[in-house]
């Protein structure tokens, strides 16, 4: 009896093996796909890892927080809460609820978009008359235009996200407490934005940092128009949802925010609302993205080295142009100021309210600019030494990888070289930091060399280390742990390929990995992506003068208005009768 008994205890423990197998497969990698859809994208959450160490608290992400993001861009985060949204008129000012989110810290650039094109999740962009040339890398920190809603939807789906809401774009613009502009209420600038033709083009994405949000979120005026998600309705805002609106079910315009590097200063306000044609594209619309919920991609493989931009130092070696403001008057009408500039300094007018011509009167050279006619005018001009350069000086440093990665200093790149978990002798290496979990010394990855965390992490201030924006802080990013990463990791992006070896992402055919940052640009003698610093108004070897014009009153002018007929404006020779407005004016 006792061996019949013994007999069915080892069925009993064979059958639980057997099942407790069959209960636990492997977990797969997959390939996260989100696509473009009439609701804003969200990745479904990772299934949770089988816990290998003791929980850690934390802080979770704050108002401001900035993550490397997987297409070279950065994010902000902006905290759930309300804000004021809309201005008046059409637009009625109103409480809005939105969760948190992440959104990018720029425009889209034309090199970001590019390895979408090149990954096959992206279809290439108009080639629009008077843009910048999209494959031309000296536009490539320049936002991408060329692209239709749809075109811009299918990019931000490619990288976990949507393209923003209107309410998420002007909180994210404007701030908590309802802010005319980005930057504050102060007045429009060319320091601050790039309208009314500063530059009569785009520029680089990050020219303008005085001009950010509250939150660091840049270029979120002037430059570029952005799509934003919103079927555009006139009356929306009347019957908007009280929290998280995505506006209306359909429609026949989507929405465009933002302003353009055409825009004038009376139109530049972020509360105002535009609209387009969803198949439209052009020379001054482009976007960005917000990733609501963003989930832990496996790391790249391969990454390229960087200088970081608090190393560089600016190149001081050389002297100021000069320039003064010497004289106002006015002249037939019309307001004039006059600048006593250096010679050998090269100059130009930004934006399109004045005109200067220049003159060397008595040995001394001089700018004679004519305001805008019939108003009080204040425009800039920029004055340059050509044997300066903007450019930071990056000679003599070091470029250096993402924590968890190994720099080849012959070609630059950085390979996705994970440790063990175990603290070694000397402890952890630079680039992580040392945890107790439940008794345990772990080793767990932190900041690297440039102060920032690896691409899909933050660093959490209360857990002391780097985590992905979801909060699993088992994710093995920077460790060896092949089996933990197949349960943590959300798999890669379109276009890449999970390899279980190196536990990374490698490109598929024609895909490449991320290159530069916004800002960035490869440098060949340094082997790395180094800041630059590209149309910076008042940078190394720039100064801006400031020149008033003064609202001038014509006294001929005088004799010409109060006629109020064709033929006695006509009988005196110094007036013309205007057929258009009806009305007698000076003849110029």
């Amino acid at each position: 009896m006792k061996k019949v008994r013994n007999g069915i205890f080892a069925l009993l423990v064979c059958l639980v093996f057997v099942l407790s197998s069959c209960g636990s497969p492997t977990p797969e990698v997959v390939t996260v796909v989100v696509t473009a859809t009439d609701a804003p994208a969200t990745a479904e959450p990772a299934p949770p890892p089988t816990q290998s160490f003791a929980p850690i608290a934390l802080g979770g992400p704050q108002n401001g927080e900035t993550m490397k993001w997987l297409d070279g861009s950065s994010l902000v985060y902006i905290p759930a809460g309300e804000f004021t949204m809309g201005y008046g008129g059409d637009a009625p000012v109103h409480i809005v609820m939105l969760d948190g989110y992440w959104i990018q810290q720029t425009k889209v650039t034309n090199r970001m978009y590019e390895q979408c094109v090149k990954a096959g999740a992206c279809t290439s962009p108009a080639q629009e008359l008077g843009g910048p040339v999209f494959t031309n890398p000296e536009f490539a920190s320049h936002p991408v235009v060329g692209v239709n809603w749809d075109q811009a939807q299918a990019y931000c789906g490619w990288i976990q996200g949507s393209l923003p809401t209107e309410a998420q774009w002007e909180k994210s613009a404007r701030g908590l407490n309802g802010n005319s502009y980005p930057w504050g209420n102060s007045e429009p600038a060319c320091d601050l934005l790039n309208y009314a033709n500063c530059y009569g083009r785009t520029t680089i994405v990050n020219a303008n940092p005085e001009g950010a949000s509250a939150f660091g979120v840049l270029d979120m005026a002037g430059n570029v128009f952005e799509w934003v998600f919103d079927w555009y309705d006139a009356n929306y805002y009347a019957q908007s949802a009280a929290a998280n609106p995505t506006g209306p079910q359909s429609g026949q315009y989507r929405g465009v925010r933002g302003s353009s590097f055409e825009t004038a200063e009376e139109q530049v306000a972020s509360a105002i609302r535009r609209f387009n044609e969803p198949t439209d594209s052009g020379r001054d619309i482009g976007f960005r993205c917000v990733v609501a919920n963003p989930q832990p991609f496996a790391p790249y493989c391969q990454l390229t080295a960087q200088v970081p931009a608090q190393q560089a130092v600016a190149n001081n070696s050389c002297a100021l142009p000069e320039g003064v403001v010497t004289d106002q008057y006015c002249s037939n009408g019309d307001g004039y100021g006059v600048v006593q500039i250096s010679f050998g300094a090269t100059w130009e007018v930004l934006g399109t309210r004045m005109q200067c011509e220049e003159v060397i009167e008595a040995g001394i050279r001089k700018l004679v600019c004519r305001g805008p006619r019939g108003i009080e005018s204040t425009n800039e001009v920029l004055l340059c030494n050509e044997a300066c350069t903007n450019q930071p000086d990056v000679s003599g440093l070091n470029p250096v990888c993402d924590s968890g990665y190994a720099l080849d200093p012959s070609t630059g790149s950085c390979a996705y070289s994970p440790i063990l978990a175990q603290p070694g002798a000397g402890g952890c290496p630079a680039g992580y930091v040392t945890l107790d979990r439940g008794g345990q010394q772990v080793c767990a990855v932190s900041a690297g060399a440039d102060g920032a965390c690896p691409i899909g992490l933050y660093f959490d201030d209360l857990a002391g280390m780097c985590v992905p924006p979801n909060g699993e802080t088992n994710a093995p990013f920077g460790i060896d742990n092949a089996s933990l990463a197949t349960q943590t990791y959300a798999g890669c992006a379109v276009g890449y390929n999970y390899n279980d070896t190196f536990q990374c992402c490698q490109p598929a055919a024609g895909a490449t990995f991320p290159g530069c940052a916004p800002g960035y640009t490869f440098d060949v003698n340094a082997r790395a992506c180094v800041p630059v610093a590209e149309e910076a108004l008042g940078g190394t070897g720039c100064v801006t003068v400031r020149v008033n014009t003064v609202k001038c009153v014509n006294e001929e002018d005088k004799v010409c208005a109060p006629i109020d007929t064709e033929s006695r404006c006509v009988a005196n020779l110094n007036c013309r009768w205007n057929e258009g407005e009806d009305k007698c004016e000076l003849r110029p």
